[in-house]
């Protein structure tokens, strides 16, 4: 019997995938630029971006633990995960590889 992966897996490891490189961006060039060249333009450019990803990745953390049938600490990890650079891109290895 062949195990598949819930669409909304597919949908949060993408989904955790652009919100960690959007979260490296503006805190590795779009702050930097902003607080040491006063070049405000790409904060909000990606500042808004990385907004609507993380209300994204949180939307979606909860329907994969409704899905997969997460312990409630598994899910606060997991949102947990998104406030720590580099968090997602370990969620993302550790938790959605294929059974």
């Amino acid at each position: 019997m062949e195990n598949k992966t819930p669409a909304s897996v597919k949908r949060l490891k993408f989904i955790a995938l652009l919100e960690g490189i959007s979260f490296l961006v503006l805190l590795f060039i779009a702050m930097p630029l902003k607080y040491f060249a006063e070049e405000p333009w790409l904060n909000r450019q990606v500042g808004m971006a990385h907004g609507v990803l993380f209300v994204l990745y949180v939307i979606l953390v909860i329907e994969v633990k409704i899905a997969l049938d997460w312990s409630f600490r598994k899910m606060l990890i997991a949102l947990g995960a998104s406030i720590v650079p580099f968090g997602t891109f370990y969620i993302n290895e550790k938790w959605m590889k294929k059974p």
